[in-house]
């Protein structure tokens, strides 16, 4: 079929019903995939779709599939535009940046419908305010991303033991992340002790869920909180994202060449050492 004879006929629209809210609200930091890092973040349901109602039975399943969209990427909504715009290849960054192959051979974010598609680790189910927040784990997208779909996560159905992944069999290995001893007081002096107990170790999930449960949180309170407020457990999340190596594949070869990660309200500079390792090097506030 050539590009004149489509229509509206082809396409499908589907409501927006949630944005993502997260401490990434860049492309350059975000994993690659869900679940290579234990990245707290929430997902607000807008109305209609945050009644209470429409979700009685999610809380008995551990994880669940998300649709969204790459909204970054596609910022028009012309259909006859977004054709135009398609790709036909891509270059993945785990071959390198410099192999092509099908775009639907890869999880490319540039594809015809802008959407992706993410299995997360459903922390819990929260109502504040009447509507609909839910804690999630393990995304990979970042703050602002329109949320398209909800559905639960069937272990005896999605789970294939015996299926192959092509030129992805295994997750990338990990680069090992240092950080300066001035970086680190950097970040210390960003941190919100109020909210952090050197008594309790337990996980930042636990302290996100109790802060929701106050009763004097309000939900715009909460998203500002998980988007800017540092936390001392975010130095751990902040390392095992650099970890991932999110600088583009054809520079991965460059010594002391600083690259600028944006996490919640800060700026982490780091760069690759002699040594083979990534060294944070400063933390900088940002103007939000």
């Amino acid at each position: 079929m050539s590009d004149d004879n489509l229509s509206l006929d082809n396409y499908h629209q589907a409501p927006i019903i949630g944005y993502h809210r997260a401490p990434l609200s860049q492309k350059f930091g975000a994993p690659r995939q869900p679940n290579l890092v234990a990245l707290n973040s929430a997902i607000e349901m807008l109305a209609p779709y945050d009644t209470p109602a429409a979700f009685e039975g999610l809380e008995a399943f551990s994880h669940i599939w998300i649709s969204w969209q790459f909204h970054h990427n596609y910022r028009h909504k012309d259909n006859n535009q977004a054709n135009s715009n398609f790709r036909a290849q891509v270059r993945p960054p785990r071959l390198g940046g410099n192999q092509k192959i099908g775009v639907f051979a890869s999880r490319s974010m540039y594809r015809p419908s802008a959407l992706g598609l993410s299995v997360v680790k459903l922390e819990s189910i929260e109502i504040v305010e009447g509507g609909v927040l839910l804690i999630i784990s393990g995304a990979d997208m970042i703050d602002g991303t329109p949320i398209i779909d909800i559905k639960p996560y069937v272990a005896y159905s999605d789970v294939l033991s015996n299926a192959k992944s092509g030129f992805a069999p295994t997750a990338p290995d990990l680069l090992e992340v240092i950080i300066t001893e001035s970086a680190y007081e950097q970040f210390m002096t960003f941190v919100d002790i109020g909210r952090c107990d050197k008594n309790d170790n337990k996980i930042e999930n636990e302290n996100n869920k109790k802060a929701i449960r106050a009763k004097n949180h309000s939900v715009a309170t909460l998203v500002q909180q998980m988007q800017e407020q540092l936390l001392i457990f975010d130095i751990e999340t902040i390392k095992a994202l650099i970890a991932q190596d999110p600088r583009p594949a054809y520079r991965r070869a460059e010594i002391n060449t600083p690259f600028v990660m944006r996490y919640k309200s800060v700026d982490v500079s780091f760069q690759l050492i002699d040594s083979g390792q990534l060294q944070i090097t400063a933390i900088v506030k940002v103007s939000l």
